[in-house]
């Protein structure tokens, strides 16, 4: 059986632990369950219409993702590949809750769970925290993690081996 569960992000490395508690929960489960990872920021697309045209998803990758994510990505991805089917990145646009609701059936996503100390702020990216909260197809869940300021390892690719 596969499910899909959506990871709300802002692609820093403190948010990578939103993953490893969930898979260190489901790991203990036992269960024959593989799950495909969607993880979501929500992004401003603006109103220009060269903007409209010629950005791709990638080039907004490029913009708000850092190599140390993708990196520390697939170090958790081969920790667990008894559980992990694939891991996607992903980023939604839209700016209404129907929108928010119609992308959740798209994806068939199964659950939800994120973090209030992880906000998308800068560079153009936004909060989908409140969409994923008022969203009646979805099983939500918040994880609650703590980021360390004096972590010597904080933002670095080591910050993923330190046990949340």
């Amino acid at each position: 059986m596969i499910k899909t569960i959506l990871i709300a992000t802002d692609y820093s490395l403190e948010s990578l632990n939103i993953l490893k508690k969930v898979l260190k929960e489901k790991d203990a489960k036992a269960e024959k369950t593989q799950y495909n990872i969607l993880f979501v920021s929500g992004y401003e697309m603006g109103d220009s219409i060269r903007d409209l045209l010629f950005t791709t998803k990638g080039g907004i990758f490029n913009k708000i993702r850092p190599s140390e994510f993708c990196d520390a990505f697939s170090i958790i991805k081969n920790k667990y590949p008894h559980l992990i089917n694939k891991m996607i990145c992903d980023v939604f646009t839209g700016s209404f809750q129907r929108t928010f609701n119609n992308y959740v059936k798209t994806e068939k996503i199964d659950e939800a769970y994120y973090s209030p100390s992880i906000k998308s702020k800068g560079k153009g990216k936004f909060d989908i925290i409140p969409y994923i909260k008022k969203c009646k197809d979805l099983e939500s869940h918040e994880i609650t993690i703590e980021i360390s300021e004096s972590l010597p390892e904080r933002g670095k690719l080591a910050e993923i081996f330190v046990e949340a």
